[in-house]
């Protein structure tokens, strides 16, 4: 098994990233060549993020990016950092199913010879109940090697095999389901209401564009944090979305009033999994929850076949989808030694200084303590 740096731009490396997708032991749309490729080119326009493939006769079985990083959450620690940006919220590498052990042990082998000045690998956006996750902490476990799960955290995520109608029973309780009919039926006194669920590219530039819009219109475009804020982040949603719409992986989910969107909600759809991206509504009829209103139409994902469970992407704790979304799904950063004797002995002494303490292979869902949010 080797592992290499990838050369994903031609048409040979794009389908054999395809067929690893399809074949993922775990999905995550922001590896995806459709949404990680407009990221790099967005948001890494001086290459320093490498595309580290682990094949076998010249087949895909595993894809992360890394990028050597000088600092360690404000400390000047240089390490080898799984890439992510601030709108991908999954940071698990794609590897082939029944193949997670051996991906995983080349490369840690790989990062053993080639650690340079990086001094231990850090993994952020980790599904700690992940099958690619318990191979990680197996192979660990196995090697001696030393690992520190540094950060966990819980976010809301949809599970279940009741009905919309049923689910929404069980989430809230009678007053705030008769609040929300109140809420929907004055907003229908401004106009005609209306849903609209689409999983096509019919029609994605105008969505595209109302989205950023909106959101441009409320906080985030005060705050100078919305998509449309940037070029960079502009573009990316811009390119992901129009080929997540083209392939059929984006769901788009609106609530307009007399025709003008008020609410809109992207999913990316990565089956058996799907992801809620981006949400934005019309701060002018906040009174309404025309955002909570489209989380109720939402949960129509129940009764899709072919997806069984959806992650908010949402912080822990999250005052709107935390109160209707019941189920959570673990979330953690992972900090693992590489190179020789000495740098694993250095790992083992700031893993220890963080917070915490290391062992080989940490329990990913609570036998091992985390040793806190890096500060």
């Amino acid at each position: 098994m080797a592992v290499a740096r990838a050369e994903a731009s031609g048409p040979a490396a794009r389908r054999q990233w395809e067929r690893l997708v399809a074949s993922a032991a775990e999905p995550n749309p922001f590896f995806e060549p459709w949404y990680l490729l407009p990221s790099l080119a967005a948001l890494d326009p001086g290459g320093r993020v490498t595309l580290l493939v682990i094949e076998r006769a010249g087949e895909w079985l595993g894809l992360l990016p890394l990028a050597l990083e000088r600092r360690y959450y404000g400390h000047p620690l240089p390490h080898w950092r799984g890439w992510l940006h601030a709108n991908a919220f999954v940071g698990l590498p794609l590897i082939a199913r029944g193949h997670e052990a051996e991906v995983w042990t080349a490369l840690l082998a790989h990062l053993d010879r080639t650690a340079g000045t990086g001094l231990f690998l850090h993994l952020a956006g980790l599904p700690l109940a992940s099958p690619v996750c318990a191979a990680l902490a197996a192979v660990c476990a196995a090697q001696g090697r030393q690992a520190a799960l540094v950060h966990r955290e819980e976010r809301a995520l949809l599970q279940s095999a009741s009905s919309p109608a049923d689910y929404l029973d069980g989430a809230l309780s009678g007053k705030k389901r008769k609040e929300l009919r109140r809420q929907h039926a004055r907003l229908s006194e401004l106009g005609e209401l209306a849903i609209t669920r689409q999983r096509d590219a019919v029609g994605i530039e105008g969505w595209i564009a109302a989205f950023l819009a909106l959101e441009q219109a409320g906080w985030k475009g005060r705050a100078g944090s919305a998509l449309a804020s940037h070029p960079a982040t502009r573009s990316l949603f811009e390119l992901a979305l129009r080929e997540a719409a083209m392939q059929g992986r984006l769901e788009r989910l609106t609530l307009a009033l007399d025709g003008v969107p008020i609410a809109l909600l992207a999913t990316f759809l990565a089956a058996p999994g799907a992801f809620s991206y981006k949400t934005a509504f019309d701060e002018r009829y906040a009174r309404y929850s025309p955002g909570v209103l489209l989380q109720r139409e939402n949960l129509a994902l129940l009764d899709d076949p072919q997806i069984a469970w959806c992650d908010s992407c949402a912080a822990e704790d999250h005052p709107m989808i935390d109160h209707l979304w019941r189920e959570r799904r673990a979330i953690g950063r992972l900090s693992i030694a590489i190179g020789g004797r000495l740098r694993r002995g250095a790992f083992r002494l700031l893993a220890r200084a963080e917070g915490g303490t290391t062992a080989p292979g940490p329990s990913l869902e609570g036998g091992m303590a985390p040793a806190g949010d890096p500060a």
